[in-house]
């Protein structure tokens, strides 16, 4: 008749992987580590001023060309 085979060890338990932290998350990580709380906060105040900066010049583009639009039409006073 046919041999019966040993069972398979068990194989041993892998412990589990903790999720990735984001690329931002670990950016502000060693954003804390490499720098002190002053010079965080400037920065962070800094790139607020630039985005500040960036809609502003959104805003004034399209006010621009809603300003060319009204003056390019003919005029309703006739």
């Amino acid at each position: 008749m046919g041999r019966i085979l040993p069972a398979a060890p068990a194989l041993p338990a892998i412990p589990a992987i903790p999720a990735l932290p984001s690329l931002s998350v670990a950016l502000r990580a060693m954003e804390s580590l490499l720098l002190s709380g002053g010079q965080r906060t400037a920065r962070r105040n800094a790139w607020t001023a630039v985005l500040e900066d960036r809609r502003r010049a959104k805003d004034r583009v399209e006010t621009e060309h809603v300003l060319e639009a009204v003056s390019e039409a003919p005029s309703r006073a006739t």
